[in-house]
């Protein structure tokens, strides 16, 4: 990649929720990062069915895995193609592309082989197939790298907040709620090393798979926290789910839809149909569980509390999680993303076109303090452009 003073970057996320393709062009000069566009491209309800059957063993299937990571890579690209016929960014000003990929199973613990522990993770959405239809130089398979190196993979964010939010005088928590939950603590005179950052535990993630169960799939999430708002927090229940054994575990830690998907989900149901909860109330539970989750993992986890948690995700529109936060964090200032210019739903997105950008300069861009690696590396595979 020829580097010019300013470096156009389009970033790619697809999350544990499945719901779509984030895409965030940025320009990148001396660190200092501006969102030029962004938006978020839905799945086709058939394609998001069939990407969710790859993320569970006993319906993945080996010739749809390899099928649908090239699927994925066209699906990838058409969507960097309508945001920039959509934005009036022309394609060739983009200088870079970074994509995370589309997550369909993640091994931070391990397997044993050979008398020693493996970590593995397997994102799909052939990055070949991006550089070629798009020309551009495509960075992607980030997570890798960081597990050859003794990490967990996950998060990968940090390095992303910590060039974005760092700040002198102030210490913060950026505070992602997707599907899982995740917080980068970055306190004053924030070195890389003074970083910490782990999944708290679910985010939307219970709370989508609670309203669907619910209301036997007429919702797929609670808009606003509206239904929440409505409810009853079942405090036994919630005990009772504060006990995971996730939630006790130290960081560095990652999670994912192995411990909080539909398994999850379907126990939680279980649980409250027999204390005769109504849908109302079984959400407003479990978006308590998220905010405890939260508060919980700052009260045991961070090494001093922070004056600003700044929000991102889709879990900073729902207004009664949002309140459930603040009354569990009295002395915390709540911001967003949007005050320092980036959509709430577009910082992991912007997070992978850094990412990108860290990788062509052949800057470290994993945070060891939080993934658990041996060392800092360059993260991802680069697949060349046409030009």
């Amino acid at each position: 990649m020829h580097e010019r003073k300013t470096t156009r970057v389009a970033g790619l996320m697809s999350g544990t929720s499945v719901d779509g393709i984030d895409v965030a062009i940025v320009d990148i000069h001396d660190a200092k990062v501006r969102l030029v566009a962004f938006d978020v491209f839905p799945y086709k309800p058939a394609l998001r069915k069939e990407i969710l059957a790859l993320c569970h063993p006993d319906s993945a299937k080996v010739d749809r895995i390899c099928h649908l990571n090239h699927v994925l890579g066209e699906v990838f690209t058409e969507a960097v193609i309508k945001l920039c016929d959509g934005s009036g960014v022309a394609l060739d000003s983009i200088d870079l592309i970074g994509s995370h990929g589309q997550t369909i199973w993640h091994q931070p613990q391990g397997g044993r082989y050979g008398g020693r522990t493996i970590r593995s993770t397997l994102q799909i959405g052939e990055p070949s197939v991006i550089a070629q239809r798009t020309g551009v130089t495509t960075v992607a398979d980030f997570r890798p790298r960081d597990m050859a190196a003794g990490g967990q993979g996950a998060p990968l964010v940090p390095y992303a907040d910590y060039v974005l939010f760092r700040d002198a005088k102030v210490r913060r928590a950026v505070q992602n709620i997707g599907g899982i939950a995740n917080v980068t603590f970055l306190p004053r005179v924030c070195k890389r090393d003074d970083i910490v950052a782990f999944d708290t535990g679910p985010g939307n993630m219970v709370i989508d798979g609670i309203v669907r169960l619910a209301t036997d799939g007429k919702r797929h999430l609670d808009r606003g926290g509206a239904m929440a708002a409505k409810g009853r927090i079942d405090q036994t229940l919630l005990r009772e789910m504060l006990r995971h054994p996730f939630l006790r575990r130290k960081p560095p830690k990652s999670t994912g839809r192995e411990e909080f998907g539909q398994a999850y989900c379907e126990w939680f149901s279980h649980r409250a149909r027999k204390r005769a909860l109504a849908p109302d109330d079984m959400v407003a539970t479990v978006t308590a569980f998220t905010a405890c989750t939260i508060a919980d993992a700052y009260r045991q986890f961070l090494p001093a509390m922070p004056d600003e948690m700044i929000l991102c995700g889709g879990g900073a529109h729902n207004r009664t999680l949002v309140r459930m936060l603040q009354r569990e964090l009295e002395a915390v200032k709540i911001r967003t993303t949007d005050e320092f210019g980036i959509d709430v739903d577009a910082r992991e997105a912007v997070a992978f076109a850094i990412l990108a950008w860290a990788t062509m300069r052949g800057t470290a861009n994993n945070v060891p303090s939080a993934t658990g690696a041996a060392e800092p590396v360059v993260l991802g595979k680069i697949v060349p452009g046409r030009r």
